[in-house]
């Protein structure tokens, strides 16, 4: 991912649960972009990340709604302090 600023993470989780969230950002018209650490410092040759952990990123200026959505979907992977 680049170093945009106008993007900040929402949910960190299973590769499966982060192409849900996508799909149900991309119906509710919020841009969203993935890191994966682990299967990036693979291709580049060296480790980095946690496997099975990736990272959703959304746009800052939906990010109330785009959180909204993530808590709903997987109440469980949010503490009440996140």
């Amino acid at each position: 991912m680049s170093t945009d600023d106008s993007y900040e993470r929402v949910y960190t989780g299973s590769e499966t649960n982060v192409q849900y969230l996508q799909e149900l950002f991309e119906k509710a018209g919020i841009a969203s972009r993935v890191r994966n650490d682990f299967d990036s410092g693979l291709r580049a040759g060296f480790g980095g990340g946690l496997p099975g952990q990736v990272q959703l990123f959304a746009l800052k200026s939906h990010l109330d709604e785009a959180l909204k959505i993530a808590k709903t979907t997987f109440p469980k992977d949010y503490t009440d302090g996140e």
